[in-house]
């Protein structure tokens, strides 16, 4: 069995629809285990006291806006070298979920950092970057809705998420980069003096497990959205021309 067997429509509804509430319902478990575990029985930190807490939402929406650039990048990337529509598509699916996931990053960021930076926002290194990032995303999205032919929306959207992609890598990296900025380095690290406490890192995990499925369902589900609103726009255009 070939991977590029789903990359027709049928086949990727049809194992989707499968699969689907499977993830959905391990998503909601392992948000629900995680965040009832980090927000109520974890302790206060000592010197962040309650708002470390915002931990368990801000670091695996942050990581999940990155990666879901990530994903879209490797879904144009498939559509630029091998033309398979399910690919464009999935990568115009993840885009708002994506989105979403950097407003999160970004809300829970500015309510973690008044209290302990004594502001709401710093032109910090990583959070310029990440703020850019949301930026393309809304300009990937407007560029599928301008553009009405959708093998030419799916090419210069392609080459728009390779654009954008420095600036994922910047949001991951920029605390490497940059010595200078207010924001900390990796929460999560398998280098022990900068790793969190265990008694954090556990339901962080699975928060993380969480979201990662969660962001998972949501792409399948919207793909197959966009499958079936391309089809129906093939058969009016069709029936225009008869």
């Amino acid at each position: 069995m070939s991977i590029w067997e789903y990359a027709n429509p049928v086949k990727f509804i049809r194992t989707t629809d499968i699969v689907l509430p499977w993830i959905s319902a391990a998503a909601v478990l392992c948000l629900v285990t995680g965040l009832v575990w980090g927000f109520f029985f974890t302790p206060d930190d000592y010197r962040q006291g309650s708002t470390v807490k915002i931990f368990y939402i801000h670091v695996p929406a942050a990581m999940m806006a990155i990666n879901a650039w990530a994903m879209m990048l490797v879904a144009s990337l498939v559509w630029i070298i091998r033309r398979h529509h399910v690919s464009a598509l999935a990568a115009r699916a993840a885009a708002p979920v994506g989105a979403t996931f950097t407003v999160i990053a970004l809300a829970t960021g500015a309510l973690w950092g008044q209290p302990m930076w004594g502001t709401w926002w710093a032109w910090d290194p990583r959070l310029t970057s990440f703020l850019v990032l949301f930026l393309f995303y809304l300009g990937y999205m407007a560029l599928w809705s301008a553009i009405e032919n959708d093998d030419t929306a799916a090419d210069l959207t392609s080459i728009l998420c390779l654009v954008g992609s420095v600036f994922a890598i910047l949001s991951r990296y920029a605390v490497l980069f940059w010595n200078q900025g207010l924001h900390q380095g990796a929460s999560l690290s398998l280098d022990a003096e900068e790793n969190v406490s265990d008694v954090y890192w556990y339901p962080a995990l699975v928060c993380i497990a969480g979201f990662v499925l969660l962001f998972v369902a949501l792409v399948f589900l919207r793909t197959q959205t966009e499958i079936r609103a391309r089809r129906s726009r093939a058969l009016l255009a069709r029936e225009r021309r008869a």
